[in-house]
């Protein structure tokens, strides 16, 4: 059996142990507001409830591991103390996944991956509309647990409101596990879910930023046949692609077989969700903006 001390081997390597070993961990989809009212939305996977009277709920959104730097949603409750705490489910991780890219402070992840902001009832920062159940909360305390790369800021919150979709409870009016169908993450690019096949690839978003599904055309962002992890997966090819480059594949035999027998714009949306499924989602694209 390997015998490990944590502070003798790289910081980078203990996370990937820890991360899948003590798995499967729930995600919490925080949105928080800094002093300026600007919305920032981010995944945490160090998350659980630990009290039930009062209700308090930890997350930690650590120092990052390669430049020891602080994120945006640990600046942010410092100066406003409220977070909503938001629980991820299959029908959105794709998009939960692209809301982690390292957009610029400023910029609204609402928007880069395609959720829908709804407004809370006692905090300032809003909710995800998409989400199955979400939790306003008031930041009672954020106990930093170290200064260097990789260290854990504990962020500890009262649950003030509880927001539940009805379409996840049984006819006890609990939570059935298969309706809600959580995720959880484990280790690299491996996730599980409560429903269905458990273990599923998420993969992570590009070192450099996704478009975001903002940057997509409406008629794709509307598509009555794309869901939201669909989306998602567009949202983070690194660009849109050229006019050339969709000229050029218009003319490809591997786009005359693609549309044989495509009769309107829903089978070829189709079509390009077949694509995506295959994890061809630049060839998805073109074939979308080739309509």
């Amino acid at each position: 059996m390997m015998i490990i001390e944590p502070n003798e081997i790289p910081v980078i390597k203990l996370q990937s142990l820890l991360a899948g070993s003590i798995a499967p961990r729930p995600i919490a989809l925080v949105s928080t507001i800094d002093s300026d009212g600007k919305v920032n939305l981010s995944p945490f996977s160090f998350f659980n409830s630990f009290s039930i009277n009062p209700p308090v709920l930890v997350f930690s959104p650590s120092r990052r591991v390669r430049n020891n730097s602080t994120k945006h949603t640990y600046e942010n409750i410092k100066s406003v103390a409220e977070a909503c705490i938001n629980v991820v489910n299959y029908n959105i991780v794709e998009q939960v996944s692209l809301s982690s890219t390292e957009y610029e402070k400023g910029v609204n992840e609402f928007v880069k991956a395609g959720l829908t902001e709804v407004k809370s009832m006692k905090i300032a920062p809003p909710g995800v509309l998409e989400s199955p159940v979400r939790f306003e909360c008031n930041v009672l305390n954020i106990i930093p647990l170290g200064n260097e790369a990789g260290a854990g800021n504990l962020v500890i919150c009262q649950i003030m409101l509880i927001h539940l979709q009805n379409e996840i409870l049984n006819e006890n009016g609990l939570i059935d596990p298969d309706k809600i169908d959580l995720v959880g993450r484990l280790g690299e690019d491996y996730y599980c879910r409560t429903s269905n096949n458990s273990k599923f690839v998420v993969k992570k978003p590009l070192a450099t930023c996704g478009i975001g599904v903002d940057s997509l055309p409406e008629r794709i962002k509307n598509s009555s046949i794309l869901t939201g992890n669909d989306l998602g997966k567009l949202g983070n090819l690194e660009k849109l692609p050229s006019k050339k480059e969709i000229e050029s594949f218009i003319d490809s035999p591997e786009y005359k077989e693609l549309i044989i027998n495509s009769l309107n714009n829903e089978s070829l949306h189709l079509k390009a969700q077949e694509l995506i499924i295959k994890g061809q989602t630049k060839k998805a694209l073109l074939l979308l903006m080739s309509i």
